[in-house]
Parts: C-alpha cells; structure tokens; sequence
C-alpha cells in the first residue's frame, strides 16, 4: 500500500489499531485508517514526535515554539515549556510506560546550515517538570524503549544508536554504544521482537535493520528520502515508512508529495513507541 499527499510526514505511531503521524507542513496530526486519512488535531507550531501517557492523554511535540502539548481529546494544552532549555527546533520523543517523555531537539540552526554540535536530551516527567540528560549527543532523533526498560537514541550526526538504562527517576543513566554504523543515518525508528531497530536513513533513501553492534542486517530501498518508520497492524508486522523529497518547506509544503509506503516483515514490532 501508498498513501499520498502528504507534505511531510513524522512521528508514526501506531496506536489503538491505527497509524498516528504528524504533517509538518499540514500542521496537523492525522491518522490512517484502511487507508483512510482523518486529521485529528491541528498544531500551528508545527508538530513532530507523538506519544500518549498512561491516562490515554496523547504528547505532541511542537517544534517551532519549542513546546510539548497534551491533547485528551478536546483539548490542546502545554504539558512543558521546552523553550528554556532548548534554543532551536524540539523533535521528536518516545514516552515510557510511566509517562516519562524523553523529547529530542535539533542543537544548532540546521535550516540556515549552521555547524553541527552536541545537545542534550530533555526529559520531561510525568507531571510536567523538565530536566536535563545526557549533554554530548548528536542531533538525538529517533528513540525507543525496550520492553526491558532500556532507552536507545539515534544521533543522526554521528551514525550511532546510544543506550541508556533508566533511574528510578526516569533518568537516562550509564550511557554505552549500541550499534556504530558506517554510512548511517539514523532518523525515525523502530523495534522489533528480536531486540533490532528499523532504521530511517533519508541520505540514503532507504530503511536499515540494525542489530545491537552495528551489523545491518537487511535494507528497504525507497525512492524518496526515508524519514520515519513504524512497525503495526493487528500482528505489528507492517512496516509503515515514510518518505518525502526533502525538509524545506519551499520544497515540500503544499506539494503533497510525501508518502506512506507499507512492507510486511517477519518479525513484529514490541517496546515504545
């Protein structure tokens, strides 16, 4: 299956048996149902990472004005000011069962070109409060959390997934490299049953499952830029990618080139998101 139109796709999620994802350039959250599109929610700021708490509340993150919002349904509220911690673009999240979001920011000016240097991840608790992880990661992205509690971020500048375990705080602790690989570059991501992640990587236009060492183990080609990926459908099975033919809005936005390609896998999706 291929969904079209969209301008640039983000954050999939799936979720009470359908595929959530944001559109940059719609400004909107939308969901994909049977191959039906319904935009659940608009978000002016432009939204990007998705995750729901435990109350069933959904976070959104909103990127040009460095805010993470909660939905419930009606309404569309600030869970946390990011705008004090990060000084350019938020991105995307995953949220532990406790509801603890772990919210990924950009670190330098990338649209105007600027040098790419570390940041921090931004961990945002249940109730709102914002502290400070890790501060040497590079362009954090893409992230999920094993079954068994361990978080796993993507650092799209240095072609790496870095493992944390998590504190009884919510904590990112004891940092270590999960898989270093070569010519990576990892954006949105997944994971499967058997502990590997489904790898975005929009240079080179495909999706990468990697295993915990850096052995790729198997790659989707795609035509346009791969950006994000999510493993769903009744048996988690369906790999959902998506792609766009770039990230400026000049580019993309009101071009409704974006897409939603699906392939089906051996092996189903567990953990967050």
């Amino acid at each position: 299956m291929i969904h079209t139109g969209l301008d640039f796709g983000e954050g999939p999620r799936w979720q009470d048996g359908r595929l959530w994802f944001s559109d940059f350039f719609r400004h909107g959250v939308f969901t994909l149902d049977g191959g039906v599109e319904e935009r659940v929610l608009d978000v002016p700021g432009q939204p990007s990472g998705l995750g729901w708490l435990p109350d069933g509340r959904m976070l959104v993150v909103s990127m040009l004005d460095r805010r993470l919002l909660v939905w419930d349904g009606v309404r569309l509220e600030t869970h946390a000011d990011l705008s004090q911690v990060s000084e350019h673009e938020c991105n995307d999240l995953v949220v532990a069962a406790d509801g603890t979001a772990y919210v990924s920011s950009f670190g330098f000016d990338l649209n105007a070109g600027g040098e790419p240097r570390p940041t921090r991840i931004i961990v945002v608790a249940p109730g709102g409060e914002v502290r400070l992880g890790d501060d040497d990661v590079w362009f954090p992205n893409g992230s999920v959390i094993t079954p068994d509690g361990v978080l796993i971020v993507g650092e799209t500048f240095a072609s790496r997934y870095t493992a944390y375990d998590l504190d009884g705080t919510g904590m990112p602790v004891n940092r270590r490299i999960w898989a270093e690989v070569e010519g990576l570059t990892p954006d949105g991501c997944c994971l499967d049953a058997e502990g590997r992640i489904w790898s975005a990587d929009p240079v080179a236009k495909r999706v990468a499952l990697v295993a915990e060492g850096g052995r790729v183990l198997e790659e989707i080609p795609t035509e346009q830029s791969a950006v994000a990926c999510m493993l769903g459908g009744d048996d988690r099975r369906t790999l959902h990618i998506l792609t766009s033919k770039g990230t400026k809005p000049e580019r993309v936005a009101g071009a409704g080139t974006g897409r939603i390609e699906t392939v089906r896998v051996e092996v189903p999706g567990v953990g967050l998101p």
